[in-house]
């Protein structure tokens, strides 16, 4: 017969007195910081890929002739931004890019890993419910992207003091870089989206991997991927229809790209909807959106119920 875990008497000290009760947001607390011990590649990934794209920048910029950025220079203002801008959106695609899909794998590991070295019966004897370690799992994927935020905008100032240097050994005037690169405006649009996108649009998503790493027993990607493409292809025998597979494509690249991102956008992604360009003006339509409460509805419905089979599910 199952038994209700996470229900512990609180010790009493050498005087008989029972502590003060620990607070729900010191639960949480703790219960991340437990997932950042367990899970120390959440941010040695995204240090390392920024490490690795740095230095090589870094070489890039040394190995660059003088020549080659005075003609970079002297570019028309629309290529010139181009040619200045690559290097710095690309660093941002590939932080941002490779923090995301290690909050992906993240949610497919972070129940099924704990009942596979049956770390999970310890974990259930302390007084943390289902539900706030349900939680605090699902926080650490929103909060390893904020932290490769903080880690881009580290690299992109690193990267511009670097081409400062190059530009005023080469005898330029630096001026003319600066305005090329407008830090702070790409920033600002990159925390609208990951509060925006990544934080509410996909959380469903996150939601999903969670609840299929609480219920699997085995090879959680596989159970993960295969019921979806298993509906979207039974609908297209069955009926000749799209409609499963419409929805997929429309919750991982949004109801309309301009409500995602403006005209400017460019081309450095993560997921499916572009990492750039995205303006305040944006926002009501994206409040307005359908789709937007229902997959949220649809993320509670899967965080609670992975907190229940967390609570009657044993090790593997």
């Amino acid at each position: 017969m199952n038994t209700e875990t996470n229900v512990v008497s609180e010790p009493f000290d050498s005087q008989g007195l029972a502590p003060a009760a620990i607070s729900p947001a010191r639960r949480v607390y703790w219960s991340v910081r437990r997932e950042l011990w367990e899970n120390r590649y959440l941010y040695l990934v995204p240090l390392g890929v920024a490490a690795l794209l740095l230095v090589a920048f870094l070489f890039g910029q040394m190995a660059l002739p003088h020549h080659r950025m005075r003609t970079v220079l002297a570019l028309e203002p629309a290529k010139q931004r181009a040619e200045i801008e690559m290097p710095y959106q690309m660093v941002e695609g590939l932080i941002l890019g490779a923090a995301f899909f290690t909050g992906l794998f993240y949610c497919l590991e972070a129940l099924y890993g704990e009942r596979r070295d049956r770390s999970i019966l310890f974990w259930k004897s302390l007084p943390v419910s289902d539900l706030t370690a349900v939680l605090a799992k699902a926080s650490i994927p929103l909060g390893l992207l904020f932290f490769s935020f903080v880690i881009t905008i580290v690299t992109q100032l690193s990267m511009l003091l670097l081409s400062t240097l190059v530009v005023w050994g080469s005898g330029l005037s630096t001026a003319q870089l600066w305005t090329q690169v407008p830090l702070l405006q790409w920033w600002l649009e990159l925390g609208y989206h990951l509060l925006t996108v990544h934080a509410l649009w996909y959380a469903p998503i996150y939601g999903w991997l969670l609840l299929i790493s609480a219920w699997a027993r085995r090879m959680p990607l596989l159970w993960a991927v295969l019921p979806p493409v298993a509906i979207g292809f039974v609908e297209k025998m069955a009926f000749n229809t799209s409609h499963f597979a419409n929805w997929l494509w429309y919750r991982v690249n949004g109801p309309d790209p301009f409500h995602f991102s403006g005209s400017d956008s460019l081309s450095a992604t993560a997921g499916g909807i572009s990492m750039t360009g995205m303006t305040p003006l944006d926002l009501g339509k994206f409040f307005s959106t359908p789709g937007l409460w229902t997959g949220l509805v649809l993320a509670a419905a899967f965080l609670y119920a992975a907190a229940r089979l967390r609570r009657y599910r044993g090790p593997i």
